[in-house]
């Protein structure tokens, strides 16, 4: 059986594992949800047939409010005005961000050559051929399974059988095609997010194309006339299809050299899902408290490490395509700049030094930094709460009680019983291990450290920098040089410091 007989049939049974159960109520709330929605469009039908629609000439259809509506032969056309024109760059903007003047008649760029490839943390670039000049790139969509980290998993959408979907990685004036294969049972399209390219080619389902139907292969191209760090999705439902995972980054290369190319290009895509315990799939009609927080689709402690060795110039690329939530990111240990946005370069006189930056929904940030400061350094988003997995609401607080009473009467009953939370939450997550935890769900955050158990989750990634690697591979944990690491303070230190405890 091939390799790919073997994933699919893998992702089947996975599937079939992980179906929704829906409880009695669950399917009562549906058949009220149900009836709600029917009697809503019987009461529309009914405002509607009693609107004057006198003088709109719309023979039963919505023409007049130009919405497309249906006439007597069904759907009708909206009207398209004007001769089509032939298409020109667009050069009015100083911000965007180009090396060269004119993109026609460029080699396709080559990695090693032209840019020193990224880095995807939990991911990969999307594969491409050349073909006649033109980079070839081939992205289906479809559902299948992922796991977010160890214990929770999740039937998901995405492309190329990657969540966060591949990273399109290219050259500014290359030509690029991209096919994009539908395999789920709803229309699509995609949107190439902060890209400059012909309308009909923006991806916007009922605008800029038709939607792509079930099993139908779109061709997408145009030839890259900026540089710098875009993203894609889904633009037809967005709310589900970006809530189910359509979503990807996509990286284009200066055709000539702006400044040293980086020796570590690492690219992040921030995402917020909402996955239950006990449910197998993320529901995007929330609209806040989201409970699964993702670098590139993994939540922590499920996110590989960032590896640089000691010197490297560093660019890390972070978007976001989050449904709600804005993400300051904070890195530990050293400094930044930040020198990209998705509208393009900015200019050397305006950067200035961060520790944190602040990634907004629908937006991307590059920073570059020197890694000259070796340890194991968090980076993690700053809200509290996206570094938590699977976190619940409504909980009671039990913050500062004293449970030694009832915890004794309730171990007659229950011998394993222990009030949770009188500390925080991140003795919940530490005891998780010796506790039942609910159908596919992990511990709110955390995994064992070198020296401590790490009450982190969701939003968090270690960034390691090392003097002593050849490689990139995950160097392990960092051995820190004598007398640099926090230790409890002796009676003899407290003594000589005059220090009364």
């Amino acid at each position: 059986m091939s390799e790919k007989s073997k994933t699919a049939m893998q992702d089947s049974q996975d599937k079939n594992r992980l179906k929704t159960k829906l409880t009695r109520r669950q399917t009562l709330g549906l058949g009220a949800a149900a009836l709600a929605s029917g009697a809503l469009g019987a009461a529309s039908t009914a405002r509607a047939q009693m609107m004057d629609h006198s003088g709109h000439n719309m023979h039963g259809s919505h023409a007049g409010h130009g919405m497309g509506g249906h006439g007597r032969g069904g759907m009708k056309k909206a009207m398209v005005r004007g001769k089509p024109g032939v298409y020109s760059y667009p050069r009015g903007n100083p911000f965007y961000a180009r090396s060269v003047d004119n993109w026609d008649g460029w080699e396709p760029g080559q990695p090693g050559k032209h840019y020193t490839p990224v880095v995807v943390p939990n991911g990969a670039t999307l594969p491409y051929k050349i073909v006649d000049g033109v980079k070839v790139f081939h992205m289906v969509v479809e559902e299948f399974v992922h796991e977010f980290a160890p214990g929770l998993k999740a039937i998901v959408w995405g492309y190329n059988r990657q969540f966060s979907g591949p990273v399109i990685e290219a050259v500014e004036g290359d030509r690029i095609r991209i096919y994009v294969t539908n395999k789920l049972n709803t229309k699509t399209s995609v949107h190439w997010h902060g890209l400059l390219l012909p309308s009909g080619m923006d991806g916007v389902g009922g605008l800029s194309q038709r939607k792509i139907r079930p099993g139908e292969t779109y061709k997408y191209e145009w030839t890259l006339n900026q540089y710098g760090t875009f993203m894609y999705h889904s633009h037809t439902d967005t709310m589900t299809q970006e809530g189910m995972g359509l979503v990807g980054m996509f990286v284009v290369h200066p055709r000539k050299e702006t400044e040293k190319r980086p020796d570590r290009d690492f690219v992040l895509l921030l995402g917020e899902y909402d996955i239950r315990p006990g449910t197998y799939r993320p529901d995007p009609n929330v609209f806040s408290g989201y409970n699964t927080l993702t670098f590139n689709g993994n939540c922590f402690p499920g996110t590989e490490p960032l590896v640089a060795k000691y010197g490297d110039k560093v660019r890390i690329r972070i978007g976001n395509l989050s449904a709600m939530n804005h993400h300051p990111v904070h890195l530990h240990g050293h400094a930044f700049e930040i020198v990209e946005t998705d509208g393009g370069i900015i200019p050397p006189e305006r950067r200035h030094p961060e520790t944190s930056v602040l990634v907004s929904v629908g937006q991307t940030r590059a920073v570059e930094f020197v890694a000259d400061n070796p340890g194991d350094w968090a980076m993690h988003c700053h809200m509290t709460h996206h570094t938590m997995n699977q976190m619940g609401h409504g909980i009671p607080n039990t913050i500062g009680i004293d449970s030694r009473k009832l915890d004794q009467q309730m171990a007659s009953l229950l011998p394993a019983y222990m009030t949770m939370g009188k500390t925080g939450m991140g003795e919940m997550a530490k005891h998780s291990a010796h506790m039942q935890m609910p159908e596919n769900s992990i511990p709110m955050m955390g995994m064992q450290g070198p020296k401590d158990y790490i009450a982190m989750g969701g939003l968090f990634t270690v960034f390691k920098v090392r003097q002593d690697i050849t490689s990139y591979e995950d160097p392990g944990w960092y051995n820190d040089p004598e007398g640099t690491v926090a230790t409890v303070a002796s009676r003899h230190d407290l003594r000589r410091d005059g220090i009364k405890v």
